[in-house]
């Protein structure tokens, strides 16, 4: 039973946070948006797939880093802290959205080279482009298991990465359902709202990790 409840926070842990990742506005979202708009929700929902597929790579990535690092409560009052203040900073970058990003340099770069021809290849290719959702990830995993909402055993983290799949996937195919059928009447300002909705969950988020990290230094 103990076992079961710890594979659940797993599979939640990566569900919620692939969920709320996945909705600040940027190149990917915003291909989904233009596809939906013009040829419908399956195109739109392939590269929403294509990207899920490189998010949950790079989540899988982050978690294999991470084995053996947090059994030194120094090592984990350390990581909490970190962890506080990454959430925290991408909180209040999310909060204070006022423009669409829609492309990057790396990703227009990668995508002259392989010249992606599928709506799955592209979504696939827009995340692979951007080395921050790398970087996202890793710093993501070690959050995770620095707080212990996944453990360092194989089968946790595969639940996790299960769950970031799962949560992507949602949002992208909630996105592209809703644009296909509102034919495109999606502002820019609605756009930015979302990923402004997506900087106070980030911020709820900081605040469970910083009463962790009181506890924490209460008990030494």
């Amino acid at each position: 039973m103990e076992q079961f409840r710890e594979l659940l926070i797993s599979l939640l842990t990566g569900l919620l946070t692939g969920f709320v990742a996945s909705m600040p506005i940027g190149p990917v979202n915003i291909t989904i948006v233009n596809e939906a708009a013009r040829r419908g929700f399956l195109r739109a929902w392939l590269v929403g797939l294509g990207a899920v597929t490189m998010d949950a790579i790079y989540c899988g990535i982050g978690l294999a880093g991470f084995a053996q690092l947090f059994k030194s409560r120094e090592v984990q009052a350390a990581m909490e802290l970190v962890s506080f203040l990454l959430v925290t900073y991408l909180g209040i970058k999310y909060l204070r959205v006022k423009s669409i990003e829609r492309s990057s340099a790396t990703a227009e770069v990668i995508e002259r080279k392989l010249h992606p021809h599928t709506a799955y290849m592209t979504g696939f290719v827009r995340v692979l482009g951007n080395p921050g959702v790398l970087v996202f990830w890793v710093m993501t995993c070690a959050v995770f298991l620095a707080n212990e909402w996944v453990d360092p055993d194989t089968t946790s983290k595969v639940m996790c990465v299960l769950g970031v799949t799962l949560g992507a996937g949602l949002w992208f195919a909630g996105l592209s359902y809703a644009v296909s059928k509102r034919k495109g009447q999606l502002s820019e300002k609605a756009l930015v709202r979302m990923s402004q909705i997506s900087g106070i969950c980030l911020l709820a988020g900081a605040l469970v990790i910083f009463g962790k990290l009181v506890v924490l230094v209460a008990r030494r």
